[in-house]
């Protein structure tokens, strides 16, 4: 069976349906479909799925097992970009409070506090890349959704303070509270489905009640009790949810819209970017208009711009892309866009506090606090990045390995620098990435692949 008779039979099952097939692995044993039909009006991803499933049952045999299905790219809607903003807030408040407390207990509280508020935000583009965001029901969860997000957000600064307790309820509340709704929300056709949300539902219930205990705790009790929780959260998608009686999660049934998913981590990337911006724009606003403090303006939006392109230019299509295509949207979901964006977020967010210090004393050696921003942002951003598009590409970027030798290089000569000039240096290797990147693939040469 060639990709013309799975055209012809997907038709056959929906006549008004516009239908692209692709041989994924050129062996054809393995295709990837697009399919767009009136039919799917009105009905999530999973009902869409499902409609054309259950129409080529018995028609396609064998087949049907080795057929990675999309029912075409559904854009982001105006509901998840509304959701978004309180995480604009939060983003902000994550990198105010990194400043503020920029101590090795410090990072460490603020670790815990970012890996919360990306986790929370990640697992609501899962479910709305499942469910249909323009539905009611699902627009009335996202807006209670909004309204702990705020929560949380404005309790980050004192999260480890007198606000323990508001900032523990309100993850909770999000993280059960969304995916319990989820599971109501998934019809009983989709077993595989619901049976999923159960175990994510369970496994989130029991490190609730660790973020509870740690928020009613104080001091170290609370830092160990969050580091509990987190640890469970992020474990979960590694096991896939195992659950004691209930088994683990199939990967097949996290199948996700890639374009969807891929579009989602990609306006996170543009919350953080734009949160830079923000801060940056700020801080140079309230300082004095000298020579340094315009210099330093200057480099930090360039530097901004250089991490925009070395993301955007190729990559983040590339991903989509590569995603939309995938037989194993969830495997590829899970590694790329959950876990291997985290670096390229936290880069940003520690890139901005750097140029906030960078505005703030531009002149004099740069001390401790100063190099592990300006440098380790950069850093933490190009391992991300180089990881994310070895994910999808399955090499390694030669431009992104040199721009992270040549910040490690900086390391020892960081502390003669002044804050300005080690900036200069960080935003220079920066755009030396994104012009090479974009040279070299933009050529259709293999230079820049190892």
């Amino acid at each position: 069976m060639d990709a013309r008779d799975i055209e012809t039979m997907i038709k056959a099952a929906l006549p008004d349906a516009q239908v692209t097939i692709r041989d994924l692995a050129g062996d054809g044993d393995h295709y990837a479909a697009t399919v767009i039909s009136e039919s799917f009006r009105g009905k999530s991803r999973v009902q869409q799925h499902q409609i054309v499933y259950q129409s080529l049952k018995g028609q396609m045999g064998g087949v049907l097992h080795a057929l990675a299905l999309q029912t075409g790219h559904h854009r982001v809607t105006y509901v998840e970009l509304f959701f978004d903003l309180v995480f604009v807030f939060a983003i902000t408040q994550i990198s105010h409070t990194l400043l503020a407390h920029f101590t090795p207990l410090g990072v460490l509280q603020t670790t815990i506090l970012f890996l919360a508020v990306w986790w929370v935000w990640i697992y609501t583009s899962w479910i709305t890349n499942w469910l249909d965001p323009e539905r009611t029901p699902i627009r009335v969860m996202l807006f209670g959704l909004m309204i702990a997000g705020l929560l949380l957000s404005t309790s980050i600064p004192k999260a480890f303070e007198s606000r323990g307790v508001a900032f523990a309820l309100a993850f909770v509340a999000m993280q059960v509270g969304r995916s319990a709704f989820t599971y109501w929300s998934i019809p009983r056709s989709e077993p595989g489905l619901r049976m999923n949300l159960l175990r994510i539902t369970l496994w989130l219930a029991c490190s609730g009640v660790f973020w509870i205990a740690g928020g009613l705790a104080e001091g170290q009790a609370r830092l160990l009790l969050w580091i509990v929780a987190v640890a469970i959260e992020y474990c979960g998608p590694m096991t896939r949810f195992r659950f004691p009686g209930l088994g683990a999660t199939p990967l097949e049934d996290w199948e996700v819209e890639g374009g969807h998913m891929a579009e989602r981590c990609a306006l996170f990337i543009i919350i953080a970017l734009g949160e830079s911006i923000v801060v940056t724009g700020a801080t140079f606003a309230e300082a004095t208009w000298t020579a340094p403090t315009v210099s330093a303006f200057v480099v930090a939006l360039l530097g901004s711009i250089a991490m925009w392109w070395v993301y955007f230019h190729i990559g983040a299509e590339a991903g989509a892309e590569h995603i939309s295509q995938s037989r194993d949207t969830g495997r590829l979901a899970r590694l790329a866009y959950t876990y291997l964006h985290l670096p390229i977020v936290a880069g940003i967010v520690v890139t901005a506090v750097g140029d906030e210090l960078v505005l703030a004393h531009p002149a004099g050696h740069a001390d401790t606090k100063a190099i592990l921003s300006i440098i380790g942002g950069p850093l933490l951003f190009l391992i991300g990045t180089i990881l994310f598009k070895r994910s999808i590409r399955g090499i390694f970027q030669l431009s992104h390995l040199v721009g992270i030798a040549l910040l490690v290089v900086l390391i020892p000569f960081a502390h003669s620098l002044s804050p300005l000039l080690l900036s200069t240096a960080t935003t220079i290797v920066m755009l030396i990435v994104a012009a090479w990147e974009a040279i070299s693939l933009g050529s259709g040469t293999k230079e820049d692949e190892i």
